[in-house]
């Protein structure tokens, strides 16, 4: 049985400890910890829901990640027993496929790929396959992410399954990408086709939108409310602000506007298909198909409703790149050289702030994991509430 969470409609709210801009992970982790060191809270929210970019919502009875794809993963035991304090997590395990061509190969890069790529049976004949392919490139010292690739795994998988997919994925050349990118990337000589090797995994049973009002039971939340106009009409609302914002567009664009890449989705309900594609996520590694990946996701919860009913009906979600602009929602900050320099002059402005502190992924301009980013939250809750 949820708790309530307390949605209100006009202003005139009361003054509050904290004011929580971002309804999100961050937003919803401080706003939990606040209410529990008796703190008072009110969390705003642009959009018309709380979760932020890990909401979800059911169609036809399945959890339909709206954002995109998103797997719980940690190794940190702090954060795990964390979360499960709001949710049960299922042992769903991530592990796409790439579809290059009409060619299927496992990821990450494994045993199978390279027996797939290669016909290769052994560790040892997939470890000189690939020695061979990098010692071709004679790089050393990789400056980007076309030569870290290469230095990892050779020409061969670089092509078929790197290259064209992060090209759709960050609009740019690879040369012209930070190396660092593809280091998220595992490879493995064993048959494995786990993505990630944190010791815990899963998926929230019910969804994640569900966890997240458990996170803000008891606290106040106002939903399609903009933190400016809400400044504007009620100056001391609260006496300080956990602002989980875009940090340029708290200062108005002043020095300048960050850079992101942005996303699109198009979600399809599929009325008596029971198993479309056979997994949760297939990525689409050619440039022949606009999309990056197609997302399958009752795969998430095998294929069944929380009472473990088969669900008749399957929700398929195509996951388009975009350019973005302002007033577009932002994904993945660039983290280029130029737009890190433009981050660390805003970031001067905000340890002047002596109401304000600065968090989350927009906050921050920084690319979170949801673990890191739950992580970083307790951290600042223990920073700022002792």
């Amino acid at each position: 049985m949820l708790g309530r969470v307390y949605f209100l409609e006009g202003l005139n709210m009361g003054k509050y400890d904290y004011l929580v801009v971002g309804a999100g992970l961050t937003g919803a982790v401080f706003a939990h910890e606040a209410k529990k060191a008796g703190k008072s809270c009110l969390v705003i929210d642009k959009r018309d829901h709380i979760a932020g970019n890990v909401y979800t919502r059911k169609i036809n009875g399945i959890n339909v990640h709206e954002y995109g794809a998103h797997i719980f993963h940690t190794s940190d035991k702090r954060v795990w027993d964390y979360v499960n304090q709001f949710a049960e997590f299922n042992n769903y395990i991530n592990a796409p496929v790439a579809n290059y061509h009409g060619e299927l190969y496992n990821l990450p890069f494994n045993m199978n790929t390279f027996s797939k790529m290669w016909g290769v049976t052994t560790p040892a004949e997939a470890r000189a396959k690939i020695d061979e392919q990098v010692a071709a490139e004679h790089i050393s010292n990789p400056s980007n992410l076309e030569e870290q690739a290469l230095s990892l795994v050779g020409r061969d998988i670089f092509e078929k399954l790197v290259k064209e997919y992060t090209e759709k994925q960050w609009g740019r050349d690879c040369r012209d990408l930070p190396a660092f990118i593809i280091k998220r990337l595992p490879v493995r000589l064993v048959f494995d086709n786990n993505y990630f090797n944190d010791r815990y995994q899963g998926i929230p049973i019910g969804g994640y939108t569900k966890m997240v009002e458990r996170m803000l039971e008891g606290t106040d939340v106002r939903l399609s409310c903009d933190y400016k106009n809400l400044i504007a009409q009620d100056p001391d609302i609260a006496d300080r602000v956990i602002y989980c914002g875009p940090i340029d567009e708290f200062y108005d664009y002043k020095l300048g506007t960050l850079e992101y890449r942005s996303l699109r989705f198009e979600s399809e309900l599929l009325e008596g298909e029971q198993n479309w594609q056979g997994n949760a996520v297939v990525n689409y590694t050619s440039h022949d198909e606009p999309f990056t990946r197609i997302i399958e996701h009752k795969h998430f919860e095998f294929m069944k409703d929380e009472d473990g009913n088969v669900l008749p009906d399957t929700v398929i979600t195509r996951e388009y790149p975009a350019d973005w602009k302002p007033g577009d929602e932002p994904y993945y900050p660039m983290n280029d050289e130029k737009n890190n320099a433009l981050y660390e002059q805003y970031a001067e402005l905000a340890r002047k702030e002596d109401r304000v502190v600065f968090a989350g992924r927009l906050g921050a301009y920084k690319y979170y994991d949801m673990a890191p980013c739950i992580a970083a939250a307790l951290d600042l809750c223990e920073a700022e509430l002792g």
